[in-house]
């Protein structure tokens, strides 16, 4: 397989472990109703920290965007007894990747990242 360079991640375990244990607490605490916000939480350090072909994304989403919506998946889900986080799931990754976008200011590259500027 040959790496192309056009996605990159530059990423570390210290910041993710930090991101993951806030939104774990978030949601445990809370028991699972502040979960839009352990999600948006872990989106924007992971859009703050990818690059497509030089160009970082951005994560747009809010919490209390998600929050309306999740409340009514998670009342469906108790109701269905679990059944319907078949459908939530999937949902959440649509909501998530339609609030992803490419940051509207320059970035410099990602480390070890070549951008072709001729497109």
């Amino acid at each position: 397989m040959v790496r192309t360079g056009r996605f990159t991640f530059d990423g570390g375990a210290a910041t993710y472990l930090g991101t993951a244990l806030l939104g774990f607490l978030i949601t445990t605490l809370t028991l699972g109703i502040c979960y839009p916000f352990s999600v948006v939480l872990m989106q924007r350090w992971r859009a703050k920290h990818s690059y497509i072909e030089g160009r970082q994304l951005v994560f747009t989403g809010t919490a209390i965007g998600l929050f309306g919506l999740w409340i009514k998946w998670f009342l469906l889900s108790v109701i269905t007894f679990g059944i319907y986080l078949f459908w939530v799931m999937p949902r959440i990754e649509q909501w998530k990747w339609e609030h992803t976008d490419f940051a509207s200011f320059p970035v410099s590259t990602a480390p070890g990242v070549t951008v072709n500027v001729n497109h």
